[in-house]
């Protein structure tokens, strides 16, 4: 009970100060109505994230004739959050105050022969103090680090459990990265960061039964059910990308058949391309990523193969998200991560039409469908979110001395 009481009270804490985020400057009253809470829970509670620095005093407003309401505003300059983008080819961090405004980015690129773990920590942490000792940064307390990385994690032992791409297996990723940071760190997987994103400052914000369907390298669904992150028993809900889509079909890394992501994945779409002209000048040897944005230029330009490359790829994800909506029946289900940015508005106009072919008419009908509006990265942004969850925590995440 002990424990659970204190998990509360984080939770409670994190509610308010997200809240307080949304709306700064805010009374106390409109916290109480927003989070649910007491006005005394809320009282208390802000009294607390004041103590830390977290939120200042922001004057007063008219409350209609009675004595003005005190108002409790964010404090950008009580801290500032680091929210790390591992991928399979490069390592984006940013850091961000704590009013979400990015002071600085750092990338650092990853190339197939440098993705033993040392080598991967060892680009993690380069970004990390690059950003933290930026002159736009330096001098602020960090709060925390969190680090999304693709796979199957436990957040609570800070182990990445399993990594395809990599065949990495029961990797103890925050225990080797607090050998070379001083700071709080806490591990998230990608899905759960950019759901996270979507809710805080997203096309998922003030939704309560959301996905947001990461496309990368990889692919996978993050999960908002009735207003919570959901992680599944074991906290690898939203593996979505390794649900079989064509039976017998393409070989997945994870070694089945078919999987979602092996026709909708970065190398995915560039083996939808390849199959419908092996000859394309479209196709970048071994470079995914120019090979997705010729893609996406050429079907802006009209050309009949990339043209028929975006619809064979987005036949496939619509009826893989029809199955989502389906099963899920969510409000929204927003497309994400760079795969999306890159083939935008005509990736979104065509999966629409597949849902609404593949999706049952009543679940298809109340859910919206869109391209993530966050022009940050997202996967960064919500990993930072995590960071301060953990940070208003008694304690958790992996440090150093």
């Amino acid at each position: 009970m002990k424990r659970t009481s204190r998990e509360i009270r984080t939770a409670n804490r994190y509610r308010v100060l997200r809240q307080a985020i949304a709306d700064s400057p805010v009374s106390r009253p409109r916290l109480a109505a927003a989070t649910g809470l007491s006005t005394a829970t809320v009282a208390t509670l802000v009294g607390e994230l004041t103590d830390l620095g977290m939120l200042v005093d922001a004057g007063f407003e008219d409350s209609g004739g009675g004595r003005p309401r005190g108002l409790v505003g964010i404090n950008p300059g009580g801290g500032t959050l680091i929210g790390v983008d591992v991928a399979e080819t490069y390592v984006h961090a940013e850091v961000f105050d704590l009013a979400w405004t990015v002071l600085a980015r750092a990338e650092r690129t990853l190339h197939p022969a440098d993705s033993a773990p040392d080598q991967v920590v060892r680009a993690i942490a380069q970004a990390v103090r690059a950003v933290a000792g930026h002159r736009a940064a330096a001098g602020r307390r960090v709060l925390g680090v969190g680090v999304s990385v693709p796979g199957v994690v436990d957040r609570e032992a800070g182990v990445l459990v399993f990594a395809g791409n990599w065949g990495w297996r029961d990797v103890p990723l925050l225990r080797l990265l607090a050998e070379h940071l001083p700071h709080r760190l806490f591990l998230v997987n990608p899905l759960h960061a950019c759901l996270a994103a979507e809710l805080w400052s997203g096309a998922a914000r003030g939704r309560d039964d959301a996905v947001v369907v990461n496309l990368g390298t990889g692919v996978g669904a993050g999960l908002a059910l009735g207003g919570e992150l959901h992680r599944g028993a074991s906290g690898s809900a939203g593996e979505w990308g390794h649900t079989t889509l064509v039976l017998d079909g393409r070989l997945c890394h994870c070694g089945r058949h078919g999987c979602v992501e092996t026709y909708v994945g970065a190398p995915g779409i560039v083996q939808n391309l390849r199959e419908l002209s092996p000859l394309s000048p479209l196709l970048h040897p071994d470079d995914q990523t120019e090979t997705i944005a010729a893609l996406a230029q050429a079907c802006r330009e009209g050309d009949p193969v990339a043209v028929k490359a975006m619809r064979e790829t987005a036949s496939y994800l619509g009826a893989a998200v029809a199955d989502l909506v389906n099963l899920l029946d969510p409000e929204i289900v927003v497309l994400s991560g760079w795969v999306a940015r890159r083939l935008g508005p005509p990736l979104l106009h065509q999966v629409r039409q597949s849902v609404a072919r593949h999706a049952l008419r009543r679940p298809a009908g109340r859910a919206e469908i869109m391209l993530s509006p966050i022009a940050a990265n997202p996967v960064s942004l919500g990993a930072a979110s995590f960071a301060l969850e953990g940070a208003l925590g008694p304690g958790g995440g992996a440090r150093r001395g």
